[in-house]
This record gives C-alpha cells, structure tokens and sequence, in this order.
C-alpha cells in the first residue's frame, strides 16, 4: 500500500507518544514504507472501514488523554464544551433553571444539541430522561466515565449516511480503552479564590492480563468527584445582584414589580401606601416613597440571599471490561458501567404573584385575614422566604455493551449489543400549591406577618413538593463488516457493510401535574419507536494523490418513516505534504418524541414590553419592566423530519516534521426545521395592536390596575410544532499544531478556532432572520446567542519531570438582539429602568477570554504531582443582563469568569 510522507505525519495523530497530536516523526524516506507497516489501523469516526491514514476526507479533531489530563478539566462537559466548534445551544451544568437542569449538552455548529451526535464507542447512548426546553433530546455529558477514556474523536461534518439521525453539525465519538494492566490512581483538591465551590475528586483503575500472552484482559474504573456550591452573594456587582438602578437599570425586587421581599408589604386600601408587613429585619433595607408605589416597604435582594452561580453536584460511577481472545482472530468483549450524578438547584423563593400558571398579581388579604390590619381587602406583595425552593436531580444511568470482532475470510466483521437505561429523579421542593395559597389566606392559616410563628406542617401544606422519575431506554444491535475488493493505482479499494436494528423510548412524567404549583411551567413526554437501517461505504483511492470516499444508509423508522442519507468525499494530495479535501452528504434529524410524541412544554422567556406599549400605560411599571411570558408548544404527531445538506471543503499541509495545520470551510443548510409557532411574531403583532399571527393564541395578562382600560399584557402563548422554518450556517475552522525539541526541553503548541460567517433561519414567508453575532436564536440557545468567534491556543512545555500547560479561550462579543424574539437592530433586548435606553447604553455584550495553567511533576515512575490555576488572570464575565440562564451574564460562554480564579492540586500513582 503506497502512503506518502503526510499520510504517515498524520496517522501521527492517534499514535504519537507524544500528546496525540500530528506530528510527523524524523525518519529517512527510505524507512517511511517499514514505519507504515508498524502502524495498526484504526476506524476514525465517519468511516466504517480501517485505515492507516487516519486523515479522511472529513474533517476530525482528536483530544487524547494526556491533552484532557493537561487542560485542568475533570469531566467530559468541561473537555467536550471546549472546543470551538461548540456554540449556540450548549447545555452548561450551571443553567439549573432550565428544563433539563443537571446536566450537559454539546452543540455543534451553534445547531443546538439535537443536531450533535453522541457515540461511546461509535454506539449510540440513552438520551437524557428531560428534554432541553421541553423539545430537544440529547446525551447529558456528565454521566461518560472520564476516568477510562482513551480519546475524544470530533467529527465537524455530516455523518447520517453512516450512523442515521441526529448527526447533522457532526459526531462527538468518546473512545474508552479497550485494555490496561496496573493500577493507577488520582486525588484532586481545589477551591475559588472568592469563596464557594470546593472540590474533590479522585479516580483509581486496575487491570490485569494480556490479550496476546494470556488470552484475556480485564480492568475496572471507578470515579468521584463533589462540587459544593457557589451563591451569587458570594460574588460582586452585577453577578450578585438583579437591582441594576446603581448603572441605570430596572429593580425588579421592589413591590412595583410585583415580586416582593421576603419581609413583605402590604398596600392601605385607604390610601394607596404600600407598608411592610412588620419591621424591617437583617438583610432588608427600609425604602419610603418609591414614586411607583407611594409608602415605604422592605427592599430584599432575593437574587443575592438565595441564587447560585454553581449547583452543589455530585458525579461517580464504576465501569469495567473484559476481554478475551477467542483465537488468533477472534475477540470478544463485554462491558458495564453504572454511572451516577446528583444536582441540588436552588432557587429565590415562591411568590404570592406569578403569571402562570394562575395569575395571582393582584391577589389580596381579605378582612378578617390575621395578616389584614385594615377593615377591606388589602392587597399584598410577598415572598415566602421561610420556605425553601428548588429541585434535587439524581440522574442513574446504566449501560450493558457486549461486543464480537474477528475475521472470516477476506472480511474483517464487528457486531456490538447494547442495553442502556436511564432513570432521572426530580424531587421538586418550594413550589407553592395555588389551591392551598388561596385556602391559607381565606382561612388565616399562614402567619404572613410573622412567619416565624408558621408550624412545619402549615408550611408543608403550601408546598408539599413533588416528586417524579423520568427514564429512557436505548437497546440496539449493530453488525458491520469490511474487506478488501480490488487494487487501484493509488491501493486497494476497500468495502464496509453494515445493519443495525434498535428501540428508542422515552417517559417524562408532567412537570407541573394539574398545573397546581404556582409559578412553574408544564411539560410532559412519552414515546417510542423502533429504527432499522442499512449502511455501505465503498473507499477508492483512484491515484496515489486522488482519493474517494461513497457512503450511504437507508433508515426505518416506525413513526416517521423512511430515509436515505447519501455522502461522497474527495481528498488530494498535489503534492507530498498537501492534501485537499471536501465532502458533500445529505442528513436528516427525526423527530424527538417532545415534538411528535404526546408531549407538550410550557417555557418562558423575559421579556420588556416596547416604548409604545409603555405610552399606552403612562410608563408606569406594569408596562415598562421585564417580566415572564409563557409559552406553551404542543406536539404535532404529523411533524416531519428535518432534512439537512453538508458540504465541507479543506486544506491540510505539513510542510515540515514539526507543523501541520489545516483550514476546513463548512456550509449547512436545513430544512423542515421543527419549530414552535413564531412567537416572536405574534409578539410583536400583539404589542402593536392586540393582533396576532396564524398558529398562535394569546392570553392576555390580567389588566394594568394604573390603567384598566389599556391593552393588556401577553400573558401565554400557545401552538404546535411545526416544519415551518429553514436555516443556513457557514463558517470556516482553522488548527495549526507545531512541536519543537531543544535538547531536553520540548514546546508544543496547538491554537483551534471557529469563525462563523453566518447562521440565517428563514421563516415562513421568506422573513430571513440572522442571528451571528447577536443574542440569538434566543429561545432555542437559553440566550446564550451566537458568537462569531470561538477558539483556543495551548502551549505545552516539558523539561524533564516537569510538564506545563497554559491555555488561553477567547469567545467573541454579541450583540444584544434576537429577530427570533422580536428585537432586532434598533432595539435591545435588556432596557434601563425607565424603559427608554438599552441597557448597557451600547446593547453590546463584551468578549471574553480567560487563560488556564495546569502543570505536573513526576516524583519518580510511580508518583506525580499536578496542579492547575483556571481563570489564572481572574477575568471577570461581561456584563449581560438579557441572559436567563444565569444572573447578568453568559454562563454558556464565561462561567468561568463568574466563578473566578480556581487553584486544584492533586496527585497521581501508577503501578
């Protein structure tokens, strides 16, 4: 088989001692055939057959264990989300007021995370048991064990015409290791600058014998790591705060706002004064004479005294293998792993006033009401601080591999079952049951003028929490088989085959069951289904320099039907160190069992009403704050699958032993994008004039009591999904790797970016909205937008037992509008506290970069040392007021900039 000199440089990749990086080795010409030969092959994610160039025409990152080990992450999250091609959409852990809160998705392209395929082991895992925002299914990151992985292979292309579904924007493959023999261990210790935060963590693996000396290996991994909290009281301004009047911006904790203090108020119907309930106590302030609400009350930063920057969570398991070889060509294998993780959110407390699912804005205290010191109904303003809100997840996933691989004839053949299921319990407590809140106040039961005097069980009435377990199940079968056919000029043409049947379930029980808990939404999802497909992948290398790359599979499946996914690649090496490639292939996403099964979700997004509307009302507070508005999505069982073309186009060079770099284009286009009725739309219609759009009901809120006769507010929107809408995203990916050896001192340096030229979707109409460089698509990415530029530079030196890494991330400024909620240029999606200037004054979210810094020393063979400065400059989020995920920033892109400088230091023991 004839292989030139970059072939070689980048097989490198996967099996270089050095760091898993590409690097071509210092060997004669003369050698380059007898190092091919001492070369395995491997199968590289999306391509089914071995090869020993583990360059394809598709563009694939490799992150090897020692390149995870020396960035300073702990969890597939941390090292997954770090790559510059995840953007819109990506599920951070620390989003905990989300509907999948507890764990992590990846989404590359900006495509959301149900357009990013997950593999362990090229095989498909069990979604988690809660859909992002009630729609989108993924794999929750935080439940792969770290502690045995081998690799991270990300494919930055379409790949349905190999594994099906879902891999429109690429594939993430995480590769465990198929063998080891020893014991090796690691303790790790680390803590915030600020406060907050502690960790520990360890990890211990054993193994024992060899597959061609004995016959069989077997090793077992197990892993734990606790993360304790950090509050937003535990950080500064803005991060610890939601009262933005110091720089301008609205407060939305005063009464005039509706949202109360946990002393609470109490307006005169006499006169129209809010008074407190009682004196003000510690951590309230006395204001008099809010011009909204004439009085005085007790200001409270509920946002301060009870919100978290990161949840408390806690993550271990246990995964083994064994392996044993059959004969000299046959092995077989099975593995285990039950892998565990705990999530306690906390939020601010349940109010008397919420919008949805009751509106109890303008309830009221009877007479009588021991709270009621006046002789008519009293309106009252409260926040139930004596009572704890927020949900324990505890996430069990289970997962049973067990897998053949062996020659028969000229085939080489590989068949893997897999049995992998899902339990997520949510213990939700807090939420205030609507039934007992009136009961409370019509009987005088609850004290709210001195909460202290409320018995447990008194409290347990109003908030008898509600608990639930929500599951899903993947089973599959997989066979596949590749050979040799014939010679070419440039080798032999080589053929894959391959079937795979599996079931898909999902059970999420109704979040809010009877819509009884007071300020929470609603979702619910079941279904099921069983896929069939068939795959083929035909590699010719027509010259020595041409190589092509067929590839198919047709899929069944039992609720949407059928497909076929067809993809062609072509790579050319013009000359020995230059290889150009590209691909083009047709994707397809079915639907996730939220959008056709019987499902349905109620979200929110914040939203400020327009100045006009704010005219209609004087400008007073009802029509000029911030506030929530539902949105509930039903599912459509005739919904479509969403169908998708890729096309890549790429140039890889390696003009010298010591670099190699490759800049690779991509262009994705989707249509029957699965979609929510345009809300924005509505919205917009809706403040305009009370109108509305086709497909949408709105429900107006309860009226202004300043001004009864004005337009109401948008309270709840409702409609099904719908293939409404088509999207397009371009961009290009750069990764230049250098390495140089200066005696005994080594330098590695690698720097990866993402820069996205566009990501338009058009909606029905031709209405083109695009969202790069903006806060949007804000419903489907948390508000977490789209950034222009993402990327990464790590440099590596190694001087004998001492190795030190120093990383720098840079994600790009956005502006601060999403078309896809209405607010477009001219307009900001965060307003100041009178409603007539964008907050902040330029409605530009700033950049951000931070710089991580791990090291090691090896003691001696046995015993290492490690340590690790993240956020190294302390850099601090950039202000962001529009994002719900978090409080006044971007948890998606900066989380590390609220967590602040964090020093880890641990050791590491090998036998």
């Amino acid at each position: 088989m004839t292989r030139n000199k970059l072939a070689l440089a980048l097989a490198g990749l996967l099996f270089a001692p050095v760091a898993g990086t590409a690097f071509a080795q210092n060997a004669p010409a003369a050698d380059q055939g007898q190092n091919t030969k001492q070369l395995q092959t491997i199968t590289v994610t999306g391509s089914a057959l071995p090869r020993v160039d583990t360059e394809t025409p598709s563009p694939v990152t490799v992150i090897s264990a020692q390149q995870i080990a020396r960035s300073g992450f702990t969890t597939i999250s941390d090292v997954v989300r770090s790559i510059s091609a995840d953007n819109s959409g990506s599920i951070p852990n620390a989003f905990t007021g989300g509907f999948a809160a507890g764990s992590s998705g990846v989404a590359l392209r900006g495509l959301t995370v149900n357009s990013t395929l997950v593999l362990i082991d090229g095989q498909r895992a069990a979604s988690y048991g809660l859909s992002d925002d009630g729609q989108r299914s993924f794999v929750d990151l935080n439940t792969i064990p770290i502690a045995a992985v081998e690799r991270i292979e990300v494919l930055k292309d379409g790949a349905s015409s190999l594994y099906g579904a879902d891999a429109i924007a690429g594939v993430v493959n995480i590769i465990l290791r198929p063998s080891f023999k020893g014991i090796e261990g690691t303790a790790d210790i680390g803590n915030s600058q600020h406060g907050g935060g502690f960790t520990k963590k360890a990890t211990f693996m054993i193994g024992g014998g060899d597959l061609e000396k004995d016959g069989h290996n077997a090793y077992v991994s197990v892993q734990y790591e606790k993360d304790n909290p950090i509050w937003t009281r535990q950080r500064g301004f803005p991060y610890n705060t939601d009262n933005l009047s110091s720089i301008g911006g609205p407060n939305p904790e005063t009464p005039s706002n509706f949202t109360g203090s946990t002393v609470g108020s109490i307006t005169n119907p006499a006169t129209g004064l809010v008074q407190p309930l009682r004196g003000c106590t510690p951590n309230t302030t006395l204001v008099n004479n809010d011009p909204a609400n004439p009085g005085s009350y007790c200001y409270q930063s509920l946002v301060n005294q009870y919100t978290q920057i990161q949840p408390s969570m806690e993550q271990g398991g246990i995964y083994g293998r064994f392996t044993v070889k059959l004969n000299d060509t046959t092995k077989a294998y099975i593995s285990a792993s039950y892998m565990q993780d705990k999530t306690l959110t906390v939020l601010t407390p349940e109010q008397i006033q919420n919008t949805i699912p009751v509106n109890t804005n303008n309830i009221t205290l009877p007479v009588g009401n021991p709270s009621n010191p006046f002789a008519a109904p009293a309106p009252i303003n409260y926040a139930f601080g004596d009572i704890p809100r927020g949900t324990n997840y505890t996430n069990h996933n289970m997962r049973l591999v067990g897998g053949v691989q062996g020659i028969i004839g000229d085939w080489n053949y590989n068949t893997t079952a897999v049995i992998n299921h899902t339990s997520l319990d949510s213990n939700q407590f807090g939420y205030i049951n609507y039934q007992a809140l009136i009961n409370s106040i019509n009987n005088g039961s609850y004290n709210f003028a001195n909460p202290s005097a409320n018995s447990s069980a008194v409290r347990a009435s109003l908030a008898p929490g509600y608990d639930k377990t929500s599951t899903s199940d993947l089973d599959s079968l997989d066979f596949n088989a590749s050979r040799s056919l014939f010679d070419l000029p440039g080798g032999p043409a080589g053929l894959a085959v391959g079937a795979s049947v599996r079931h898909e379930a999902q059970n999420d029980p109704t979040l809010n069951p009877n819509s009884e808990f007071e300020g929470l939404g609603n979702a619910t999802t079941k279904g099921s289904r069983d896929v069939a497909g068939m795959y083929g992948e035909l590699d010719l290398p027509l010259l020595e320099s041409l190589e092509a790359d067929v590839s198919g599979r047709f899929d069944h499946y039992s609720d949407v039907g059928n497909n076929f996914s067809p993809k062609i690649g072509l790579k050319w090496k013009p000359l020995d160190w230059v290889a150009i490639r590209g691909t083009y292939s047709k994707g397809f996403r079915a639907p996730s069992f939220a959008e056709n099964g019987s499902s349905s979700a109620q979200g929110f997004v914040t939203k400020t009403p327009p100045a006009s509307f704010g005219l209609l009302h004087g400008g007073d507070a009802y029509s000029t704050s911030p506030y929530a508005i539902s949105e509930y999505t039903q599912a459509n069982r005739s919904i479509k699958p969403e169908k998708a073309s890729n096309f890549t186009f790429g140039v890889v060079v390696q003009p010298t032993s010591w670099l190699n770099a490759s800049v690779d284009y991509y262009n994705i286009r989707k249509s029957n994008v699965i979609t929510a009725p345009d809300f924005g739309s509505a919205l917009n219609a809706y403040f305009a004039n009370g109108g509305t759009v086709p497909g949408v009901t709105i429900t107006p809120d309860l009226a202004d009591p300043l001004h009864p006769a004005a337009l109401a507010r948008p309270a709840l929107l409702t409609g099904e999904y719908i293939n409404a809408n088509s999207l397009k995203t371009t961009g290009v990916d750069v990764d230049v790797q250098g390495h140089w050896n200066f005696g005994s001192l080594k330098y590695i340096s690698e720097l990866q970016g993402t820069q996205i030229f566009q990501w338009k979707m058009t909606l029905p109409g031709g209405i083109v909205q695009s969202y790069v460089g903006t806060q949007g698509p804000f419903n489907l990415s948390s508000g977490a937008g789209t950034p222009r530029t993402k990327g990464s530079w790590s440099n590596t030196v190694m001087y004998g037992p001492v190795t030190v890494t120093g990383t720098l991330y840079y994600t790009s400024g956005y502006q601060e509008t999403a078309l896809d909620v209405g607010v477009g240029p001219g307009n900001c999606l965060a307003l100041n506290g009178a409603g007539t200037a964008f907050l902040p004054a330029s409605c530009h979210v700033g950049s951000f970069y931070d710089f991580d810094l791990t090291g090691s020393y090896d003691i001696n063979e046995h015993i290492a040392v490690t340590a690790s400065l993240m956020n190294a400059f302390d850099r601090k989020a950039p202000f962001d007021p529009a994002n719900y995920a978090a409080n006044n920033y971007n948890p998606t892109y900066s989380q590390s900039g609220a967590v602040g400088r964090f020093w880890n230091l641990g050791v590491k023991v090998k036998f």
